[in-house]
């Protein structure tokens, strides 16, 4: 395909190359630019009549900061533009057209998930399943990677240095017990056979790991996720939230300040915080009037189906659109003539012969919902939260729903032990909550407490956690939450769970990681 090829003078190369990864080609990339100037481009793109470069050196080329940090200012007239569209017009798609790079250090697990949830955005948590947390922080504060705050009382201290006192003294001997019951197998790699043995410690006591404990993450974002994410954490009672919050706003400004100008305005920012304010306390509200304070249920973990949304012969329906000319209705009444072979091998044939998990069908499997409430401990709830493209709710995290100590702990001979990390940990968290702290009162408990949430998805991204989280490399419990979505989506729909061909049922009978790690090493081996 031939395409138009613009001509630059050498001096407004010289002014491109900078910035631009290439001056010949339709494609190219936008380097060395603040964001701001970056969005204002895309922004004015839209209504200029020539190309992007052109745009570039007739608006903003002499704009555009001369400093060894691209990042630092943004240029008066991007600057302005922003004001005008974004501010003045309230045109939210101009704030995705920039983003930014952040990463929040030293936050509390209980944190991390209001962090994590804005859906359009990236993000990546330290784990606790391959990081060990027995070391101490630098000073200060020095100590346990834990949350502080002077307000909750040296009891709080207390109880979370010997929460992690537990942990430190359980992860050596419950390492030292998969090394006897898992020895090293034949062909197996040191290296792999080690890391192996270390994440099966790792994930047997994180349950004792308290929600204090503390986190990195990397944040990738949109201008848009960023100001909703800084309204959402400014307006939040937890004074954590509110200090990250306004950190957050502090570094985005220095990077992109126009994206979010709205946040600090009274009559933008202050009524958006004040408005989820109100929401939070009339939800509180509500649920006190009705008396939906206090736990309703128990009995350990559980997944529950509470309704599907639609039918197979809507989802054949769907799946066919795109490749016909007729109108949906019409789709179905001809699938509808089918019989119960030729409906089974359309829906294979639609489906396809997927090579691995990554190959799914198309958005025609979005036709169908599922609703599901789940119980689980808030180790394996963390883990599922990170499904963004879904709608995920939860409650708070109390010791209602109780914990278990895991059997292979048990076997290491760390139940007491566990039992007695499990036992301190609700104490401080009523003790907390007894001195009006309940907001902050999930901080002392155990990751190995069960939290309630909802799972609401539609068949697509049914598929796409439950056979990434039910692979055999996974924790146990997480593992079980998505074998019993699946079981319960077979159900009411045979054909979608039979689709999931990826579901991995199989059990690992030594150590969860070691095959991934096998394969980890044999790339590595093969690269060199």
């Amino acid at each position: 395909m031939r395409y138009p090829v613009e001509t630059f003078t050498d001096t407004e190369r010289a002014r491109l190359v900078a910035h631009f990864t290439n001056t010949d080609r339709p494609v190219f990339a936008l380097v060395n630019l603040p964001e701001t100037v970056k969005g204002a481009l895309f922004a004015r793109y839209s209504r200029y009549p020539g190309t992007l470069r052109r745009l570039f050196l007739d608006e903003f080329a002499d704009d555009v900061p001369e400093t060894n940090n691209p990042w630092h200012g943004e240029g008066q007239r991007a600057a302005q533009l922003y004001e005008r569209i974004f501010v003045g017009y309230g045109d939210d798609s101009v704030a995705q057209l920039g983003g930014a790079h952040l990463a929040c250090e030293w936050v509390s697990n209980v944190l991390t998930k209001l962090l994590q949830r804005p859906r359009l955005g990236a993000y990546l948590e330290q784990s606790t399943r391959y990081i060990a947390y027995d070391s101490p922080m630098p000073d200060p504060p020095g100590g346990y990677r834990y949350y502080r705050d002077p307000e909750l009382g040296p009891e709080y201290e207390a109880a979370m240095d010997r929460l992690f006192e537990i942990y430190s003294e359980s992860l050596p001997r419950v390492r030292s017990w998969a090394e006897r019951e898992f020895p090293v197998g034949a062909g197996e790699p040191p290296g792999a056979y080690k890391r192996a043995i270390n994440a099966k410690a790792l994930d047997l006591v994180r349950g004792l790991l308290p929600a204090s404990s503390l986190s990195h993450m990397g944040i990738f974002a949109t201008g848009q996720t960023y100001e909703q994410l800084i309204l959402h954490l400014l307006a939040h009672p937890l004074p954590e939230a509110r200090s990250y919050g306004q950190m957050i706003l502090e570094e985005v400004q220095a990077v992109m300040p126009s994206f979010v100008s709205r946040v600090g305005r009274p009559e933008r920012g202050g009524e958006w915080v004040s408005y989820l304010a109100e929401r939070r306390d009339a939800g509180e509200r509500w649920a006190a009037r009705l008396g939906l304070r206090s736990d309703h249920g128990g009995g350990g973990p559980s997944v529950m189906l509470l309704h599907a949304e639609g039918d197979e012969d809507r989802l054949l329906a769907a799946l066919l659109f795109e490749s016909s000319s007729a109108p949906e209705e019409t789709i179905k009444s001809a699938i509808e003539a089918l019989d119960a072979p030729q409906r089974s091998e359309l829906l294979a044939d639609l489906v396809g012969s997927r090579g691995n998990r990554r190959h799914r069908p198309g958005r025609g499997l979005e036709s169908l919902r599922y609703r599901f409430e789940i119980v689980s401990d808030y180790g394996a709830f963390r883990d599922l939260q990170r499904h963004r493209m879904l709608t995920v709710q939860w409650q708070s995290l109390t010791p209602d729903l109780g914990a278990d100590v895991p059997e292979q702990v048990q076997l290491a001979g760390c139940g007491a032990s566990y039992q007695q990390a499990l036992e301190l940990s609700r104490l401080e968290f009523e003790r907390l909550s007894q001195r009006g702290l309940s907001t902050a009162a999930p901080y002392a408990l155990c990751l190995g407490y069960r939290i309630r949430y909802i799972l609401d998805l539609n068949a697509r991204e049914a598929m796409q956690l439950i056979e990434l989280r039910s692979g055999r490399e996974g924790h146990p419990a997480y593992r079980a939450v998505a074998h019993e979505m699946h079981a319960q989506i077979a159900a009411v729909h045979p054909a979608v769970a039979a689709a999931m061909t990826h579901v991995d049922r199989e059990t690992e009978p030594r150590l969860e990681r070691i095959l991934s790690e096998i394969r980890s090493q044999a790339r590595v081996a093969a690269r060199r």
